[in-house]
């Protein structure tokens, strides 16, 4: 960890620092309050140094999905550029003689048009000082919020300074220099150069602000009289054109020689030009103005300065008498927790009253499981058998907070000695949301579905408050969400339908990796489903104590034995899959055909039908016991299985019956189907023949002539030739 100064996501309603990957859309992420900028001294974990590291690993992780991959690389953002600076026109506006700017295009430096520094550069904040118009803006887009997802949706604007560059492979030509809202101070060095032509966020500042726009990238196969920029910049391959010494190169040639160029030439006894990665990724902030997390254990002693707790007053333990109607953070408002003596002098000292983000709790966990309950941490020897996690299930929002965080922790605790690998998951599913419409009364208020009435269908569909009648707003579909009461009550649910029909229709509705929508109709045919099983379940055992010594033919006993030993085949292999809904529809089929053959029955319940049906409800039971096992638990009982299905085991399959003795294949004329023939799988090449010449329809076409010749694709098709 490291301390430092640091400008930083603040949450006015949570009154705490929020990360940049707990700001979404500008808002905090469990808030939704708008994020401002403060400058703060923090706590950071130092991610940023295994920006590379945890770059190159996610290609060692194939059970990942790849979108996430791709944001976590996204998120991570290398870009291999150039640090280029320009020379300052003299001014009295400032003593500085050069800005410095980060580009991944300097191939595109012909077709420079401007300057722009972030709101939070260091020559913005000079110039402010004294510029009442700068001053003025930069006050503004701080309100507006400065975290990374704002500045990028935001509408691009800026404000000129007054100052000018000079154009670095132009001589004569100045460039203008502008303060500029989608510029960020963190990423480079807080300032770019403009090449509108091929950079839409450029382009469009340039439009607002009618700035030249000089093409330099021609695209293959375009003739250049004729090529211009309109409303979007053209950011594809191409060759270097309008600048003179690089003209006629390929872009990536164009990028090694300008960058040769520069690397030559000084400004100010630099180089003006150096060759630089840069990641998007910033070290992680952890503090957190709050009560809840865990204490930073560290004590700030005003001789000794930052002081750490000696191991053997470990844990530090948050107060019990906290007041949570003050604002600000508990910690640091209760009048006796944080004053401590200094561990090294015993002068009076202050407990660091901030506490760790609870994403660091949630960073290593799955390694506490393995040992929970050591003096240590871990156990390596334990955590090293048990770990990495085989299956993670979460949702895609983690992509870029609690699975990076993760990764960054496991390499520490790596390095550290607490645990023996680099990645925590092995492999990974993102699951959807469960969704649900919204509604609004007259007011423009949420209203929570319970307490909507829904009448009419389609087009014709209304809603209306159960209670008045009032006419409701039937909104967008959205996940979730107590801030828009589009939630139903789980207890409600339970109380009605009990927890097995509730599983069974989340899972059963759609792929896991999509949303559900949640409706009434869905959870009340889940519940019919439930009584189908149980009247099924009553109709064995009814048949099964009237059996009698005939015999059910064989052909059926065989049809049902090798639906129930195929379905048992195919549940299992899709919920090893994850693919719920597919195997819930397989137990679907299997209950259909098992309630066809039980009807079959019930006039003659033979003793070898009665068994067959009876093994396929037990089947059944066994099938649905992960998803129903409540009602599976019962069936178990009735069927007079001993002990709990649960322990049961997976049913076994009988490989014989997962395989058809014979096939059906479609015979040809020419061509043309003309019929098909039933012949054991794998038949010979004679049987096959012989028994598609017999076929009515084609003996009658050949009148007896020896056909031409026969193509036969085994198992599947016969093609007679005459």
């Amino acid at each position: 960890m490291t301390r430092k100064q640091s400008k930083v996501n603040w949450d006015p309603v949570d009154e705490t620092v929020l990360a940049n990957e707990q700001v979404i859309d500008g808002r905090g992420w469990r808030s939704g309050a708008i994020v401002e900028q403060r400058e703060l001294t923090q706590w950071f974990f130092r991610i940023s140094d295994y920006s590379e590291e945890l770059l190159e690993a996610l290609d060692t992780l194939p059970g990942w999905p790849d979108k996430v991959r791709i944001m976590q690389r996204n998120w991570i953002g290398r870009s291999d550029g150039l640090r280029l600076l320009f020379e300052l026109t003299p001014s009295d506006k400032t003593s500085a003689t050069a800005i410095e700017v980060f580009t991944t295009r300097p191939d595109t430096i012909f077709g420079a048009s401007f300057i722009a520094l972030s709101p939070d550069h260091p020559l913005a904040a000079g110039l402010a000082t004294h510029d009442p118009a700068i001053k003025a803006f930069i006050d503004e887009v701080h309100r507006h919020g400065t975290a990374t997802e704002t500045l990028e949706k935001a509408e691009k604007a800026g404000v000129f300074t007054g100052l000018t560059v000079k154009h670095p492979v132009e001589p004569g030509r100045s460039l203008p220099v502008y303060v500029a809202n989608f510029v960020l101070m963190d990423y480079g060095t807080g300032a770019i150069f403009g090449c509108p032509a091929h950079d839409q966020r450029d382009l469009d500042f340039a439009r607002k602000y009618d700035l030249p726009v000089v093409p330099v990238v021609l695209p293959p196969e375009t003739d250049p009289q004729t090529f211009g920029i309109g409303n979007e910049a053209y950011v594809g391959p191409g060759t270097i054109y309008h600048s003179g010494f690089l003209d006629g190169l390929p872009v990536d040639a164009a990028k090694q020689e300008i960058a040769r160029y520069f690397g030559a030439r000084q400004v100010g006894n630099r180089p003006q030009g150096v060759v630089e990665t840069n990641y998007r990724l910033r070290d992680w902030g952890v503090s957190r103005q709050r009560y809840w997390g865990c204490p930073i254990p560290v004590i700030h002693c005003n001789t000794h300065g930052v002081v750490p707790v000696p191991v053997a007053d470990l844990p530090v333990k948050l107060p019990d008498d906290v007041d949570f109607e003050r604002s600000g953070s508990p910690l640091a408002n209760h009048p006796t927790w944080k004053h401590v003596a200094c561990p090294i002098c015993g002068e009076p000292a202050v407990r660091e009253t901030d506490t760790m983000d609870t994403f660091v709790d949630s960073s290593w966990y799955f390694a506490r499981f393995t040992t929970p309950h050591a003096a240590d941490p871990t156990q390596p020897a334990i955590a090293n058998r048990w770990l990495p996690v085989d299956q993670y299930i979460g949702g895609v929002e983690h992509a870029i907070l609690h699975l990076l965080y993760s990764r960054f922790f496991t390499r520490a605790m790596h390095k550290t000695g607490h645990l023996g690998m680099d990645e925590p998951f092995k492999g990974m599913f993102t699951q959807g949301m469960v969704v649900h419409e919204t509604y609004r009364d007259g007011a423009g208020d949420w209203v929570l579905p319970a307490d909507v009435t829904l009448e009419g269908m389609g087009e014709t569909r209304q809603a209306r408050l159960s209670a008045t009648g009032e006419a409701v707003e039937i909104g967008s579909i959205e996940k979730m969400s107590k801030s828009k009461k589009n939630v139903v009550d789980p207890d409600e649910i339970v109380r009605t339908y009990g927890a097995d029909c509730a599983r069974w229709f989340m899972l059963s509705d759609s792929p896991p990796e999509r949303d559900v929508q949640w409706t009434e109709a869905g959870i009340e045919g889940a519940s019919r489903f439930q009584q189908r099983v149980w009247r099924l379940l009553h109709e064995a055992i009814e048949i099964g104590g009237r059996a009698d010594g005939s015999d059910t033919p064989a052909a059926q006993v065989e049809a049902t034995r090798k639906l129930v030993h195929r379905t048992v085949h195919a549940v299992g292999e899709n919920i090893e899959a994850l693919r719920f809904n597919s195997a819930v529809a397989q137990i679907y089929e299997l209950t259909n055909g098992l309630t066809r053959f039980a009807a079959a029955l019930e006039a003659a319940p033979a003793a070898n039908g009665a068994a067959a049906l009876r093994d396929g409800v037990e089947r059944l039971v066994q099938l649905i016991a992960p998803m129903m096992p409540h009602l599976s638990e019962t069936c178990w009982g009735l069927l007079g299985e001993a002990g709990m299905v649960a322990d049961a085991g997976w049913p076994a399959v009988d490989p014989a019956l997962l395989v058809d003795s014979s096939v059906v294949m479609a015979v040809q004329l020419n061509g043309k189907r003309r019929g098909e023939i039933t012949v054991p799988v794998g038949a010979d090449r004679q049987v096959v023949e012989q028994e598609a010449l017999s076929l009515e329809a084609v003996a009658g076409m050949l009148e007896g002539r020896t056909p031409k010749k026969i193509v036969i694709v085994p198992d599947r098709i016969v093609n007679v030739v005459i």
